[in-house]
């Protein structure tokens, strides 16, 4: 699978299991993604595609990188759909 591939399944499942935030764009916390049994299905790497798609400034996210249980509450917000 390609990256501008994955990259695009991100966005929709971000879309799937986000909700808008105060500022009109959709987020979702970290843990949600990670957790989600249709995403482990889909991404072998989530990490690896949500930096992917930060380089490429569609989502956004604080930090470089993500981990299980330590950044669960962190959100990935969708900067293009």
């Amino acid at each position: 699978m390609n990256v501008q591939h994955e990259v695009q399944l991100l966005v929709e499942e971000i879309q799937r299991l986000g909700s808008k935030n105060d500022e009109g764009q959709i987020s979702v916390k970290f843990g949600v993604l990670f957790n989600d049994d249709r995403c482990a299905n889909i991404f072998e790497a989530l990490v690896g595609t949500l930096r992917a798609a930060k380089r490429k400034k569609i989502v956004s996210f604080e930090g470089e990188m993500l981990l299980q249980g330590v950044h669960d509450n962190v959100d990935v917000i969708l900067l293009q759909e």
